[in-house]
């Protein structure tokens, strides 16, 4: 069959297409009149055995026959497998009445959340506030790599650290939006990044003048940000109902390279850190007893790199299991 143009005017389907059957390869055509109104726009499927050409009814009720014309044309027949006579058309009918009727009592039943809007408003202003500051820390360090090149790596902290601050920060409205339950998150991997990040933001970095100028806190910084343009937006989208499926696929793909560099990186900003706490003496503690014991903050860093890899672990999983969910093959229910 080739080239099958089917549409629909004033309730009759015209056919007309070129293909071989009982006049061998032939043009053949055909229209019905339909009994009752019909939408204007059917839809069409060609298969390699036969052209499927499906017709809505503008309203759902029983028709005598197919066609306006008494006598059913000779080319026109049943098919008895999707048959339904009037009784059965009738129960299908009041099945569907009767579920939109239990989909009201149950929606009824269910209490209304006075402050739903204002919930989904705060959460749409967070993602795009937050969206907005990474952005701005990643554009800014893509124009300065561009124009410094290798000199913009061991200034990052002095020109972007205010507004990752700001950013972090602000991130800490993550855990208590996971606590409070405006979100369906978990509670566990959210602190775990919020508090891991800051701790390397504001104790590690924000205490160390020595780290400051180092050049993984330029790779840190960037990794932070190219994983908040996927994450803040796909979030956004989400509280106004919408779904961008390429944003949906980086969301939940970028992780893969981004979260191993971020954690290395984070490693590195540790380990560099460990030898500048020990010389210094920093934050470590010393206990009033006779062997005058004292706890190094280094080797309390020691501990945390340890726990740092626990801690991405955990975060693994819950996104691995979260990439499934979203991008893998969806399960058909059984009817």
């Amino acid at each position: 069959m080739q080239n099958p143009e089917v549409s629909i005017a004033d309730d009759v389907l015209r056919f007309r297409a070129q293909g071989h059957g009982a006049k061998g390869d032939n043009i053949y055509e055909f229209q019905i009149e339909f009994l009752e109104p019909v939408e204007p726009k059917p839809v069409c499927r060609v298969t390699q055995r036969q052209l499927n050409i499906t017709v809505q009814k503008k309203e759902s009720n029983w028709w005598e026959r197919l066609t306006k014309q008494e006598k059913r044309p000779l080319f026109l027949a049943p098919d008895f497998d999707r048959w339904l006579d009037e009784s059965d058309a009738e129960m299908e009918l009041k099945e569907k009445e009767e579920e939109k009727i239990n989909k009201m009592k149950i929606e009824s039943r269910v209490p209304k959340d006075p402050f739903k809007h204002l919930k989904k408003g705060y959460l749409i202003m967070y993602n795009l506030v937050q969206f907005l500051g990474f952005s701005w820390i990643f554009v800014n360090m893509t124009v300065r790599l561009f124009i410094l090149g290798k000199d913009s790596f061991y200034d990052t902290f002095h020109t972007i650290a205010d507004m990752m601050y700001f950013c972090q920060t602000l991130a800490l409205m993550e855990i208590l939006n996971s606590l409070i339950g405006l979100v369906r998150s978990p509670l566990i991997p959210a602190v775990i990044q919020v508090f891991g990040r800051n701790f390397i933001l504001f104790v590690v970095l924000g205490s160390l003048e020595e780290m400051q100028s180092r050049a993984v806190v330029f790779f840190l910084f960037y990794f932070w940000s190219i994983i908040e343009l996927f994450r803040y937006p796909y979030y956004m989208l989400s509280c106004m109902g919408i779904e961008w499926k390429p944003l949906t696929w980086l969301r939940y793909t970028s992780w893969i390279p981004l979260y191993p560099l971020g954690g290395l990186a984070e490693a590195v900003c540790l380990i560099q850190s460990i030898p500048i706490f020990s010389e210094t003496g920093k934050f470590s503690l010393g206990l009033p007893n006779p062997l005058n014991v004292t706890i190094q903050f280094s080797f309390l860093l020691q501990m945390y790199l340890i726990a740092l890899f626990l801690g991405l672990f955990v975060n693994f999983r819950y996104l691995y299991k979260q990439r499934k969910q979203h991008l893998g093959p969806k399960k058909r229910k059984m009817k």
